[in-house]
């Protein structure tokens, strides 16, 4: 479910150019053995763990009262918003897609709760 991610455009820069610059003179210098070429390569690596900060992702689950309708609904809205920007009627229709997406999820949501409260007078 999590996934570390490098977030590239806040690299440090100025650190990781002089740390390739002080590696350069070793990997200009040929390999003797694979081995030798292997772990100068992984040192690239090395420099992207260290000087790229990694973020972590996590998806975000439904909520446990979506039933089938919410869900195909938001398959449909999303579906529309995608080709938004392909005419007026997919504008229009995501619209409309998007005021029964919302009606359908507080109508799921006053159910679920009110099967809690039920539960909890017994």
């Amino acid at each position: 479910m999590e996934r570390l991610v490098p977030v590239y455009h806040k690299t440090n820069i100025t650190g990781l150019q002089t740390f390739l610059r002080g590696k350069f003179t070793s990997w200009a210098s040929n390999g003797s053995c694979v081995e030798e070429i292997w772990k100068r390569f992984k040192e690239v690596f090395e420099s992207i763990d260290r000087f790229v900060p990694h973020k972590i992702l996590r998806k975000n689950p439904d909520p446990e009262y979506y039933n089938k309708k919410v869900t195909r609904l938001e398959v449909k809205v999303r579906r529309v918003y995608n080709k938004r920007k392909l005419g007026k009627q997919y504008q229009v229709e995501l619209k409309r897609l998007s005021k029964e997406l919302l009606a359908a999820k507080k109508t799921a949501q006053e159910t679920f709760l009110r099967s809690v409260l039920i539960l909890e007078k017994d």
